[in-house]
């Protein structure tokens, strides 16, 4: 499992054999460059997942909700992820909580819309939790992935927990789990892809392996470019019509 927000990046995942593309809030990081992902609105979300949807041909498309839909109203929350299922071609929505966030999910499930769940680490909560931490009170973590399962979510994400309460969760429900700093003994993997190909602006989180390093290679060809320019070898013969 692995992000997308863009046709083109969600094409290239989707041919490579990408499972599960996430059009996820982290959007609000990676591609709009706030410190949060609280900014992020609905429309927001709506307007990246149609056109990951549309380019994905074979993936499962899940799509979060956003700070505060998930939040609000039970109805709000209905309402929203209906949007998902109804403007783009996406499949499923993703709900940060556990316990607290059952019946929630449940309503959601009922109305007929799949619901991955989301435990540890919740970047909506960022502010409560007091910061980016890891997650260990295993007792707990459990009984929300437990909730989740109960209520009828079909896939709990696990993030930023040691590796063996990420296999604690996974052992003790039925159905799959997605890692994210969770250890090896989940069902799959998820990363944000910017982290993945090394296009980002410089942080990388402790669970994160870098597989190339677009940023590098962006930044020399405008550097390329821009010399070219000033030498005047572009445009040449070849870029020039006649």
């Amino acid at each position: 499992m692995l992000t997308a927000y863009d046709f083109p990046t969600a094409r290239i995942l989707d041919e490579a054999g990408i499972d599960v593309l996430l059009v996820g809030d982290s959007l609000g990081m990676v591609v709009q460059g706030r410190e949060t992902t609280l900014q992020v609105t609905m429309d927001q979300m709506i307007y990246h997942a149609e056109m990951v949807g549309r380019a994905a041909k074979r993936a499962m498309v899940v799509v979060d909700l956003p700070f505060p839909e998930g939040q609000l109203e039970i109805s709000r929350s209905q309402l929203a992820s209906a949007r998902v299922l109804k403007e783009t071609d996406c499949h499923a929505v993703k709900l940060e909580g556990g316990a607290e966030q059952a019946h929630r999910i449940e309503a959601i499930v009922t109305a007929g819309i799949p619901v991955m769940a989301h435990v540890g680490l919740r970047p909506q909560n960022v502010h409560v939790d007091g910061g980016y931490r890891v997650q260990r009170d295993t007792e707990r973590l459990i009984a929300d992935a437990k909730a989740a399962e109960s209520a009828g979510a079909f896939c709990v994400l696990i993030e930023c927990v040691p590796a063996e309460v990420g296999a604690a969760i996974t052992a003790a429900v039925s159905v799959p789990t997605i890692g994210i700093g969770a250890g090896p003994d989940v069902t799959g993997q998820v990363l944000v892809t910017h982290d993945l190909i090394g296009f980002h602006s410089g942080y990388l989180p402790k669970f994160v392996r870098q597989f190339a390093d677009i940023r590098t290679s962006i930044g020399q060809a405008a550097k390329d470019y821009a010399e070219a320019i000033q030498q005047g070898d572009f445009p040449g013969d070849s870029e020039t019509f006649q």
